[in-house]
């Protein structure tokens, strides 16, 4: 069965981009306005990469080409790896709080208030807001399950990408 999904690479980034919308709704619709959870910078810089691994996807579901797949795919993988980062970073923050407790700035106040180069390192730093845990599923926080999911997507994509003909050879849509 996973053969044939994976024979179509057009199903598989079709798949993943609509995972990713269907997993934002769930953060801002429900997360946020329903149980009332404010996003830290954190979660804001992984939600702006699950928006861009999904459209990425997009993209390349509805492109024709192997070459097209391969180019957004491998994107879609970079940002992956990205959010899997920030995720894991907010996930040491977690399971390792700083000595201080302290609300930082939002994501937007540290952009304009600070020169890029600053803001940048200060977000990754993280705060008393990223470091706390206001809701788990399962035992694992947002920020465990933002990782895993952005690793499942990177491998996802790899093996569709893998299964691609190297050149010349006819790919089924």
């Amino acid at each position: 069965m996973l053969d044939t999904f994976f024979a179509r690479p057009r199903r598989v980034f079709g798949a993943i981009a609509v995972i990713c919308a269907a997993m934002l709704a769930f953060g801002i619709l429900y997360l946020q306005n329903v149980v009332g959870l404010e996003p830290c910078p954190m979660c804001i810089v992984q939600r702006y990469a699950l928006i861009i691994v999904g459209v990425f996807c997009a993209i390349a579901a509805l492109s024709k080409s192997p070459a097209s797949w391969r180019l957004w795919g491998l994107m879609a993988v970079a940002m992956s790896a990205f959010g899997a980062f920030t995720a894991a970073r907010q996930s040491w923050l977690q399971w390792n709080p700083p000595p201080m407790a302290t609300c930082g700035r939002d994501l937007f106040g540290m952009i304009e208030s600070f020169p890029l180069q600053r803001a940048i390192p200060m977000i990754f730093k993280g705060s008393g807001d990223c470091s706390a845990v206001d809701w788990t599923f399962l035992g694992g926080t947002i920020a465990n399950w933002s990782f895993v999911w952005f690793v499942i997507f990177g491998v996802v994509i790899l093996a569709a990408l893998l299964k691609l003909p190297r050149r010349g050879g006819v790919m089924p849509a």
